[in-house]
């Protein structure tokens, strides 16, 4: 079983698109996936309207999804701790244990053009976010395959 935890500032956009759109990818019984928020500001609320409106689009339920802030336990579960943007990256290493610091990488680092997901909340932008992620998750799979 591979344990990856997806985290971004408030677990409402980036996040839990990754969580979901994976989740979809991959089976069950291999991965547990879930993710979290660096901050408590979204705690309990759900996947955001325009994230929801994406997957809904692709059949994908977040039915019953609430955000969260990660825990150092979570850091340790996790085999690999993706997030979104370098920012993500400093705070997780503030909540995990240094023994886990390197689990850390942005889900982008997997691909040829290693970069931040830029926060949709503000950009507006959701179907390139969407379209970021969805090129991380594959390239992150093939990195996967090729560890086997």
């Amino acid at each position: 079983m591979i344990n990856v935890l997806f985290v971004c500032y408030g677990n409402i956009c980036r996040s839990p698109m990754a969580e979901f759109l994976f989740k979809n990818m991959v089976d069950d019984s291999l991965f547990n996936v879930w993710s979290g928020a660096t901050s408590s500001e979204e705690i309990g609320s759900p996947v955001y309207y325009a994230v929801k409106e994406i997957l809904d689009r692709l059949n994908i339920s977040c039915k019953g999804f609430s955000a969260h802030r990660i825990t150092r336990e979570e850091c340790k579960k996790a085999d690999y701790i993706l997030v979104m943007e370098e920012r993500n990256a400093q705070a997780v290493k503030k909540i995990a244990a240094p023994a886990d610091h390197g689990k850390v990488f942005r889900l982008l680092d997997f691909t040829d053009r290693p970069a931040d997901i830029a926060d949709p909340w503000y950009t507006r932008d959701f179907e390139l976010t969407y379209s970021e992620i969805t090129l991380g998750l594959n390239a992150f799979l093939k990195y996967l395959g090729e560890r086997r």
